[in-house]
């Protein structure tokens, strides 16, 4: 075997990343002083007397959460404002010096807890507040003191979430993060959780506009993983064009022309992040502007579908419940998900497998059947491996070409063409790094 396949083919990823790629779908919770005043990047300036929200109801975020088929909440604890929204024995700027007086991050705890979800947290390393920002050490002291409060004090964590956003500019104030600082904390406090973006075990995917490659690799060169990179290319400004902007290069991270050249690869596998609405936090002006259905239904195929995790806004409106237009849509898109992929259609049908010319090929026999999406999974514990597959069926005696696919790893979803209706359908894989080992083989 070529030396760079078999390399390719050995990188595995750890307990925690492979945890983490099975809940696949899950939300994001942007919420704070940027509530109250209508902006998406608050300037650390607001007072914490603004923070009133009448009706905060985590419950109820949850169970919105729930019904979209979400299986995890993350928030944002801290933003750039440096507002906090958990009890914090480290600023005075935080939720407990608010009207409000409570612990949101608590509630959210105790609400997911309730509906069997996950929590994570989004604690921004810029702080547009914070006099130690700039100052070395003494933030680093700050910052992984909220750390430790975040990771001791609120049950299990899945995720810790870092975005490489700063928008100082030249003249700004500088903080260079003491990162291996804090990924040794997490690890000790948190050896679960994955760290995310800004950090070694999932990568943004390089947009917040809901855009997936059409070749998802989650092997990919190590220098994937450079923070300054990762930086480089997140928002440096409140920007609402950068939420729609889909990036012209990096369409390909992991083929085998993509890392030619390259000697060392990881384990590095994709989330997609973008909101319900055009803001990441509540604006009046965009109740009616939530995103279509049949737009969330393409970004969960792109996403959940082609080997990466959906991460979907939802920006409470200010009083601290989930706007009723999100509700009923997230209501739409789980009832979806629900219908589409509840009954698998090969489900008592037998899968043989052999190989055709070194493809390995897997048939499986049927009553008659139409179905509307091909489900695929590699058994990623052992390595991602399938470069390409084509689905056949039997019609009229012959097998038939019905779509060609890339990358699978841990889940590739594709929509059949309608009015195709065989009992004998096949499953061939055209390019592969090393020996397949299928998980699933299904038809919805």
């Amino acid at each position: 075997m070529d030396m760079l396949l078999e390399k390719l083919a050995a990188v595995r990823p750890s307990e925690r990343q492979l945890n983490w790629q099975a809940m696949e779908f899950y939300a994001f919770i942007h919420y704070g002083v940027n509530s109250f005043t209508d902006r998406e990047w608050g300037d650390g300036t607001e007072s914490p007397a603004i923070f009133n929200p009448q009706h905060l109801d985590t419950d109820q975020w949850c169970r919105a959460v729930r019904d979209a088929g979400m299986r995890a909440v993350i928030i944002t604890a801290k933003h750039h404002d440096g507002f906090c929204l958990f009890d914090t024995a480290h600023t005075d700027h935080s939720v407990m010096h608010s009207p409000y007086g409570k612990d949101i991050v608590a509630q959210l705890a105790a609400s997911c807890e309730k509906y069997g979800l996950k929590l994570g947290i989004y604690l921004s390393p810029w702080d547009r507040h914070d006099a130690r920002y700039g100052s070395g050490a003494a933030y680093d002291d700050y910052f992984c003191a909220q750390l430790t409060e975040l990771m001791s004090n609120y049950g299990e964590l899945f995720c810790l979430w870092f975005d490489g956003a700063c928008g100082e500019g030249p003249n700004g104030r500088v903080q260079v993060y003491d990162w291996e600082r804090y990924y040794a904390l997490i690890r000790r406090l948190q050896p679960d959780a994955v760290i995310c973006i800004m950090g070694p075990d999932v990568r943004w995917c390089g947009n917040e506009a809901g855009h997936c490659r059409e070749s998802e690799w989650s092997v990919v060169p190590a220098v994937m993983a450079d923070r300054a990179a990762i930086a480089a290319a997140s928002q440096q400004a409140d920007d609402a064009g950068f939420r729609a902007k889909i990036p012209e290069d990096a369409a390909d991270l992991g083929s085998r022309e993509a890392v030619a050249g390259y000697t060392d690869f990881i384990w590095y596998p994709a989330e997609v992040d973008v909101s319900i609405r055009p803001g990441w936090f509540y604006h009046p002006a965009e109740d009616g502007q939530v995103r279509s259905l049949e737009n969330l239904i393409e970004i969960y195929l792109e996403s959940v579908g082609g080997n990466a995790a959906f991460l979907l806004n939802l920006p409470p409106h200010f009083d601290g419940y989930i706007h009723t237009n999100d509700v009923e849509r997230l209501q739409e898109l789980g009832d979806w998900i629900k219908s589409s992929f509840s009954t698998n259609l090969l489900d008592k049908t037998e899968i043989t497998r052999y190989d055709e010319r070194e493809m390995p090929c897997f048939v499986a026999k049927s009553a008659p059947i139409r179905p509307k999406y091909l489900v695929l999974q590699e058994d990623i514990a052992q390595g991602q491996r399938i470069e390409a597959f084509t689905l056949l069926s039997l019609r009229d005696g012959q097998w038939q070409d019905i779509l060609q696919g890339t990358v699978v790893g841990h889940k590739r979803i594709c929509r059949i063409p309608p009015e195709i209706e065989s009992d004998a359908w096949k499953l061939r894989i055209d390019s592969h790094r090393a020996d397949v080992f299928l998980q699933a083989f299904a038809l919805y």
